[in-house]
């Protein structure tokens, strides 16, 4: 991720026309945006499509930008809306199971990073938009709670919350995940 200077270069540049400002600024961030989109959608076509309409909003909005946050923080709420209307539109087309897409996205690690991974995205999948996009914004983009509840656009207080029921159903989840081997045991709290 970009720090939050070169950012600011890059978004008024940007704003300027410089097509190479944007589409730097939009390199530099591509791998948390679909790595959050992929956690927020459970993967494949969909989370594909949620980032291609993160970035769309992205370019749309940049003049919208008003540096009250940083960059990335108004990056990840962009990306976070567009998931949760991807997650809607799912919502009314049918959806086959995708376990694949999980398997080949955890490729290139070892088997029992591979295992662990593809156990805790069907754990996700299985969470409310709300829990998923608190848990998501914490363990995997490392936010603060105050930025994610700028993210968000809730208060910290309900951050905290959200992360902590999210955690907890998501605990139990794995723990009464039947393909986790006794090699993998659960966190114990």
């Amino acid at each position: 991720m970009s720090d939050g200077a070169s950012d600011r270069a890059l978004v008024e540049a940007a704003r300027a026309g410089d097509r190479h400002a944007l589409d730097s600024l939009l390199r530099s961030h591509f791998d948390r945006l679909h790595a959050l989109c992929w956690r927020m959608t459970g993967g494949g076509p969909d989370a594909d499509d949620a980032t291609q309409e993160a970035l769309v909003a992205i370019v749309r909005g940049l003049d919208r930008f008003d540096a009250r946050s940083r960059f990335s923080t108004w990056a990840y709420r962009v990306t976070v809306n567009a998931c949760l209307d991807e997650l809607r539109r799912r919502g009314r087309r049918p959806r086959p199971t995708a376990d694949a897409d999980l398997d080949r996205a955890a490729s290139g690690a070892g088997p029992e990073a591979t295992a662990d991974r593809v156990d805790i995205d069907r754990a996700l999948r299985q969470l409310a938009p709300e829990f998923r996009a608190a848990v998501v914004l914490r363990d995997l983009c490392t936010l603060d709670y105050a930025e994610i509840a700028d993210v968000l656009e809730i208060p910290a207080g309900t951050v905290r919350s959200r992360i902590a029921r999210g955690r907890a159903e998501l605990a139990r989840h794995l723990e009464g995940n039947p393909q986790r081997s006794p090699e993998r045991p659960s966190r114990q709290p």
